[in-house]
């Protein structure tokens, strides 16, 4: 029996396995052409930066399928439409596998992006709607970890699957995620909250989200900067490691690896502290903890000090995106949930995505370490004045009586 108290279905933690579940294999599937630029460019006889732009193209379609996935969200539930997604971006990938030339290749990325944008967002309102209230927080640190537990298996098929096996077989075993369709099928059941919530038509989802327009451009500002503070530590980090440093790719590759168990054990722990402490409060903790090690991070001389440095940085850093799925999930409408937290977690990454050209430009300037520093310092200032400027609403119930989408609105 569903109960205001808990606010979980009766299997939640099948819903919350299959929320991370969705996002770990969805990142896995992106990062797997990130760690093989050089491979596929010799193998379609194209330029690094025609491979690069096929990254692009994909992040680029990710608010558009946050949009179309999440409007479905909230009209026919979150369970189909995640279903739906699933499968889609699953044969997307392995498709990505089969491409001929590069002109396929691209294409099949763009296809991907929109089903990878619409899967945050999905799997988060079902996580956190199944979950039980009290422990939304630890939910939410379990479930953002996904990305990082994706970006970490990418890199050990690349160590492992790739030079023996070859391309093809990354993107075949990126397709396996369709078989998740089946358990999602078989054991999640529709949330509660959904139920009640309700939206009578699109049109009327597009009618509510027109008068919450201030609440989504907070949350877009707040994202954008969640993407800044987390690409700006991360898509350079490797390269500054090489050139600055000398490192060798499997050293780079064994660091990466470290660091990104750290985001793992980041986010969770602060995820789990965010009930205690408040989503605002534990996500500046969070960005305490980066601002602390970002000496270490950016301008360690030794293999130890620039590992651990890196693998604390992203303690932080993941710490406080382990408490984004409660809280954009909390601040958002009831019956806008499906599309409000995904739509600006993807309209987020849109507009950071200068943010690499940034740091490369302000390297040629002031040279690496102090480029990476000084950036990463601006976005926890800017960050963290959005967040003392916003609000929450830790523990918020989904299931309150309130069925009517202008209501919510």
């Amino acid at each position: 029996m569903i109960t205001a108290k808990n606010e979980a279905t009766p299997s939640p933690w099948h819903a919350i396995t299959a929320s991370y579940l969705g996002w770990t294999l969805d990142a896995f599937d992106f990062f797997v052409v990130v760690f093989m630029v050089d491979t596929l460019a010799q193998h379609f006889g194209v330029a690094k930066s025609a491979i690069i732009w096929s990254i692009t193209a994909t992040l680029a379609m990710r608010p558009f399928g946050a949009l179309l996935f999440g409007m479905l969200a909230d009209r026919f539930g979150r369970r189909k439409p995640l279903i739906a997604n699933v499968i889609f971006f699953s044969v997307m990938e392995l498709l990505s596998g089969f491409a001929p030339n590069f002109t396929i290749f691209l294409v099949l990325r763009i296809l991907f992006g929109i089903g990878m944008g619409g899967e945050w967002g999905l799997g988060a309102s079902l996580a956190m709607e199944s979950a039980p209230q009290k422990k939304r927080g630890l939910i939410s640190g379990i479930l953002q970890s996904g990305y990082s537990s994706g970006y970490l298996l990418a890199a050990i098929a690349t160590r492992t699957i790739l030079p023996t096996f070859g391309w093809r077989v990354m993107f075949w075993i990126g397709g396996l995620p369709a078989l998740l369709a089946f358990y999602i099928s078989w054991n999640v059941k529709e949330t509660e909250a959904w139920k009640q919530n309700k939206a009578p038509g699109i049109r009327a989802i597009i009618s509510a989200a027109a008068s919450s327009w201030k609440l989504f451009l907070y949350l877009a500002v707040m994202m954008t900067l969640m993407h800044g503070l987390s690409h700006g530590t991360q898509d350079l980090y490797p390269d500054f490691l090489k050139s600055v440093h000398g490192f060798t790719t499997a050293t780079v590759s064994y660091i990466a690896m470290f660091y990104n168990v750290g985001a793992i054990i980041g986010g969770i722990l602060f995820g789990h502290m965010s009930e205690k402490w408040g989503r605002r409060r534990a996500m500046m903790a969070a960005m305490g903890v980066s601002l602390c090690v970002m000496p270490a991070w950016a301008f360690g001389s030794t293999t130890i000090a620039l590992a651990l440095g890196a693998f604390v940085m992203q303690v932080g850093v993941q710490g406080a995106w382990g408490i984004i799925p409660a809280h954009l999930n909390e601040m958002a409408p009831n019956a806008l949930r499906g599309l409000v937290p995904g739509f600006a977690y993807q309209v987020g990454i849109l507009l950071a995505a200068p943010t690499n050209t940034i740091e490369y430009a302000l390297r040629d300037r002031f040279g690496y370490s102090r480029a990476l520093a000084s950036f990463e310092l601006m976005v926890i200032v800017l960050l963290s004045v959005a967040l003392l400027l916003g609000r929450e609403e830790k523990g918020k119930s989904f299931v309150a009586q309130t069925s009517a989408v202008t209501t919510n609105a």
